[in-house]
């Protein structure tokens, strides 16, 4: 059985300046899912933190789902912090002026007109039981498909599992295609073969995942699907366990990032069961792993030139599938483009 190694002591060790230095931008181009659409409920507002900035949200009074910057345009004051949601309109606690889901104002107590001011915000989709947000210059030129298995009854509720990095959400990403890693951290016996196939703003892996859980061996098929910079869906089905994993990864700030985990196991007919069991060892097995990829996460440095080994090939591939989700000439779009060697014995990125 695979033996997980200790990180205990990587608490205390000092942190170099260097790992909150990234050459690219904080915020790719694309859309993320911010929200549960569970934990948005009519009536109340929501309060965010993405993108450096402080947000709301809330729903309008048909019920749509709607991201506002959180600052009162009038005088500043944080519409979260003491504001209410009146007949789906958004209340400043300070003076009372109130602003609708596209977040223009609505009233202002003491004006013969609303103020012609509005609430910054995002466009917003809601389906797969999240709420989206597009972060890039104009409108949305794609859409995240709708993810079946969110609403599927033939899957259990999920396991939803929500963890901080001091890391960049593009090396988040990588880590779908480090195929020396699936061997050390996640205990396969060898790294997989992996091709990336890129279609625009998507694209697709296709490979397999054999590895012993607690004691019994698993071989599944494993297909990722990769929807922009912010969502990928993780598909593996297998005689033990059938399962979609969505990793959700947004920008707190300029050194901070999430990454939201919902597991959705396949329920199997006639063994009620089972499900459970598996969530058990879900929790056993890949919440140590993610853990334990996050603690090397707070302490590494971004390497713009990796020095790679002839079957590394997958992070190559992936920076230049995701350098479009960059202003063209933004330094990381460049330099993921046109690579120099390092050694003749270890291929570099180029």
């Amino acid at each position: 059985m695979f033996l997980r190694r200790d990180r205990s002591g990587l608490s205390e060790l000092a942190r170099d300046p260097r790992a909150d230095h990234y050459p690219m931008p904080t915020v790719p181009e694309g859309w993320y899912a911010v929200l549960r659409s569970k934990h948005l409920r009519s009536g109340k507002i929501v309060n965010l933190h993405y993108f450096g900035r402080a947000l709301i949200a809330f729903r309008g009074s048909d019920g749509r789902a709607t991201v506002r910057d959180a600052h009162c345009p009038h005088y500043g004051a944080h519409l979260g912090a003491g504001g209410r949601v009146v007949d789906g309109q958004v209340e400043c606690p300070f003076h009372g002026w109130r602003f609708d889901a596209d977040g223009a104002c609505a009233s202002a107590p003491f004006a013969s007109r609303p103020p012609r001011v509005t609430l910054g915000g995002f466009p917003v989709r809601e389906h797969s039981g999240l709420i989206f947000v597009y972060s890039g210059a104009g409108e949305p030129l794609w859409e995240v498909p709708e993810i079946p298995e969110a609403t599927d009854r033939a899957f259990a509720r999920p396991i939803d599992d929500v963890l901080q990095s001091r890391i960049h959400i593009q090396e988040m990403r990588e880590n779908i295609v480090d195929e020396s890693h699936f061997h050390h951290i996640h205990g396969q016996s060898e790294p997989p073969v992996q091709e990336l196939i890129p279609d625009g703003p998507f694209a697709e892996i296709h490979t397999r995942f054999c590895k012993p859980v607690l004691g019994y061996p698993v071989d599944n098929s494993f297909d990722v699907f990769m929807y922009g910079p912010g969502v990928m869906v993780v598909r593996t089905t297998g005689a033990l366990i059938t399962m979609t994993a969505i990793a959700l990864t947004t920008p707190i700030d300029d050194t901070t990032s999430e990454l939201r985990m919902l597991y959705y196991i396949r329920r199997r007919p006639g063994f009620p069961f089972t499900a459970p069991i598996l969530k058990l060892a879900l929790r056993l097995v890949a919440f140590g792993e993610v853990r334990e990829e996050l603690a090397i996460w707070d302490h590494k440095i971004h390497r713009s030139r990796p020095v790679l080994l002839p079957h590394e090939k997958g992070i190559k591939s992936l920076r230049r599938w995701y350098a479009q989700f960059y202003p063209p000439q933004s330094p990381q779009a460049l330099e993921d483009l046109a690579l120099p060697g390092t050694t003749r014995d270890l291929e570099p990125l180029h």
